[in-house]
């Protein structure tokens, strides 16, 4: 049974038309190519509060959601990552809501045990996961003027599961590439260039090995990339890909690649820019988005920032207002990217990962008094 908390929704009339705050932390509003289902009504959002410190920064994202009196409200469930598989219930709210908000699911290792992140995106056909990494001002990086998007497919190549022993001692594990699924991620990173007046599209790949299967995977993405003649775009390698992001991570704007890849990019893109904890991120598919933190990395914490309550809740924070730009209201999103932005530019609440010593209700604090 879900347990539903309503924030409060007075003066949401007026709050929408408000223009959003004029400061230096402002920047360009960022229109995602993703499904539109708001039309200006409070909506319900799936809640799933997940492992480790899921439910310590989801429970930060509810508080500031209240406090900025948000037009969404939560249905929240208890899924956890060792469960068998992700309950019927949770799939039915997400259907029926078409948005939810996740925090971190732990993943058994080995053991035969699937993971439920991969039954959530293949169950929901959430076959774009993105990740936009980039400088935060007043959070020091070794590399500037970082802002590059990672859009990887999210539904097949080696996530497929597909193992099996062949005779003891000797597993098969089936890597699976399709046109169908290359050609929409393709087109869902030109979109998403498009309409963000971004300049470049990086395919990353590793067909001078993988021939037919990245090969395939790069034919698709250079069939997409004419009918966009305005957008750069050209192919790397994935092990050059990594090379170049350390050491010139500035030179790449958005990048699409195949399921593990993608992961390891974003990942690496992630460290670069500043960290797992402040990068936000989504899994989208035609019908339904599931917003959460960018990297997977550290999504679930250890048990030590549990106990001392520091998790980062900045990566769940920025998720949560692209989740309410894609419920179409932008208003909302840039008033809470401001106040992140403004207290990770002050630096006086930072968590630990950061170079701070706040805990999470201390941050969470400063973003709520920051929205004023």
């Amino acid at each position: 049974m879900a347990s539903r908390s309503i924030p409060v929704l007075k003066k949401l009339l007026s709050s929408s038309h408000t223009p959003s705050p004029c400061s230096r932390f402002t920047s360009r509003r960022s229109v995602t190519y993703m499904p539109r289902p708001g039309d200006g009504a409070p909506r319900a959002v799936t809640l799933i509060p997940g492992d480790g410190i899921g439910p310590l920064v989801t429970g930060a994202v509810e508080q500031v959601m209240e406090a900025m009196h948000a037009p969404v409200y939560f249905e929240k469930f208890e899924v956890h990552g060792d469960m068998k598989k992700v309950p019927a219930e949770v799939i039915e709210s997400i259907r029926k809501n078409k948005v939810c908000l996740k925090g971190g699911l732990a993943t058994p290792m080995g053991g035969g045990v699937s993971s439920l992140n991969v039954q959530l995106r293949k169950e929901l056909d959430l076959y774009a996961s993105l990740v936009n990494c980039f400088n935060l001002p007043g959070l020091p990086t070794r590399h500037q003027n970082v802002d590059i998007v990672v859009i990887r497919e999210n539904t097949e190549g080696e996530y497929a599961g597909l193992e099996h022993e062949v005779v003891p001692g000797v597993v098969e594990s089936l890597k699976v590439i399709t046109k169908f699924c290359s050609e929409r991620v393709a087109k869902y990173a030109f979109e998403y260039a498009y309409l963000n007046n971004r300049k470049k599209v990086t395919a990353v790949h590793k067909a001078n090995i993988m021939k037919l299967a990245d090969g395939l995977f790069l034919e698709s993405c250079r069939e997409v990339a004419t009918k966009y003649p305005g957008i750069k775009y050209n192919e790397i390698i994935v092990d050059n890909c990594c090379m170049q992001l350390v050491s010139k991570p500035e030179q790449f704007d958005v990048m699409v690649s195949p399921n593990l890849y993608g992961n390891l990019v974003a990942n690496t893109a992630a460290g670069i820019a500043g960290g797992t904890g402040v990068m936000p991120g989504g899994n989208v598919g035609a019908d339904h988005a599931i917003f959460e933190q960018g990297a997977s990395a550290g999504n679930v914490g250890n048990e030590k920032i549990l106990e001392q309550k520091k998790a980062n809740p900045v990566a769940l924070l920025l998720s949560s207002a692209m989740m309410l730009r894609h419920l179409q209201f932008p208003s909302f999103a840039d008033r809470l990217e401001t106040a992140v932005k403004r207290v990770i530019s002050e630096g006086q609440y930072m968590t630990k990962d950061l170079g701070g010593r706040s805990s999470t209700q201390e941050v969470v604090d400063a973003v709520i008094a920051a929205l004023d």
